[in-house]
């Protein structure tokens, strides 16, 4: 063979050798192209997304610059929106795209490799409304979509709750979950929780206080902490009283319970009257016996554990102490008790002189 013939098989050969590792070369420089943020940035991922638009949501927030070189390494990897995780996630500064586009990549779990936890709180909600309005504050879940699928039959039948009940489903705490999770997954979660929370022991001592179910503690415990919401040493006091009158077959009486009948109309409303507490309502314990259908907020534990530890009481009435401490005087007796209120209403009275 001749030389001539030689230098053109060697140069088709560094030709085809060009073309097989050129893009691969191209590729490998692209992967290293590092993401522009100075500092740690928060990045979020709703729902199902193209490989394309991430690129472009990664540019808008000013996390990398360049779009293709992203796109093409990402292309490489066979990452769509089938296999990029929605999520949040914690982009470090000179990140390289190949390690985004690692972290973006949904694994056997359903999550991204590089998917973080939020932390979703909901504390001092009267109802599953500001529950579910808080709970869309964390996790990227819609409030009214929240509702509704609580409220659905299936939803209460597999939960085994009435809608009077479903509050005391939640549990006040702050709790570590993904925040592409979905109402389902939220559910799910509130219900191990509860489930979890309802030991052997909580449940022993539900019976031992005359109670038939969680759902009547959380409620008893809701009232308690609308009485007293400073005070904790009082929650024991208060739901050993009301417990009291639960055993001796006496309408609690709980002005709570009727200011919750009223939804926000009595807000700010400092004295409360008879037409107030003259209210036909399920919930009003002026003129029910016994507990009400459900809680009339969402309890944190402690306050249930207070229940469930109730003091050993006589104590059948309670009245607000004729100061600011938010105490309250505890009587046994109703003639002492109408002195306790008396003295709170005279106070309370002066007081309101003084502002006019």
């Amino acid at each position: 063979m001749s030389k001539g013939k030689y230098l053109i098989i060697g140069g088709v050969l560094v030709v085809v050798g060009l073309i097989f590792v050129l893009p691969k070369a191209l590729l490998f420089l692209a992967g290293n192209h590092k993401s522009i943020n100075a500092s740690q940035q928060a990045f979020y991922i709703s729902g199902a997304i193209e490989l394309n638009d991430l690129a472009d949501q990664l540019v808008k927030e000013k996390l990398i610059d360049d779009a293709s070189s992203f796109i093409s390494v990402g292309e490489y990897k066979g990452l769509n929106s089938q296999t990029i995780a929605a999520g949040k996630y914690l982009i470090e500064p000179g990140t390289n795209y190949r390690g985004l586009l690692n972290g973006f990549t949904k694994n056997s779990n359903g999550n991204g490799n590089a998917e973080v936890e939020v932390e979703v709180t909901f504390n001092n909600c009267r109802d599953i409304y500001q529950m579910a309005g808080k709970v869309s504050k964390c996790l990227d879940v819609d409030s009214s979509r929240l509702v509704s699928y609580l409220l659905d039959g299936q939803t209460l039948s597999k939960l085994g709750f009435t809608v009077e009940q479903l509050p005391a489903l939640f549990i006040p705490d702050s709790y570590q979950m993904y925040w592409d999770s979905n109402e389902s997954q939220f559910v799910d979660r509130m219900a191990n929780e509860f489930k979890n929370f309802w030991t052997t022991e909580r449940k022993a001592k539900l019976k031992k206080i005359g109670l038939e179910s969680p759902s009547q503690a959380v409620t008893m415990a809701s009232i308690v902490y609308s009485e007293q919401s400073v005070n904790s040493d009082e929650w024991p006091i208060i739901a050993g009283l009301y417990l009291n009158r639960v055993n001796q077959g006496i309408r609690l009486q709980s002005d709570p319970t009727f200011k919750f009948c009223w939804g926000d109309q009595l807000k700010g409303v400092q004295r409360l009257l008879e037409v107030h507490r003259n209210i036909d309502c399920p919930y009003n314990t002026y003129k029910i016996n016994g507990l009400p259908p459900g809680p009339i907020c969402l309890p944190s534990p402690k306050v249930v554990d207070a229940v469930l530890n109730r003091a050993d009481v006589d104590y059948i009435y309670m009245c607000a102490k004729p100061d600011y401490s938010g105490r309250h005087n505890f009587a046994v007796s109703g003639a002492e008790h109408m002195r306790n209120a008396d003295a709170f209403q005279s106070w309370l009275a002066a007081e309101l002189r003084k502002k006019n």
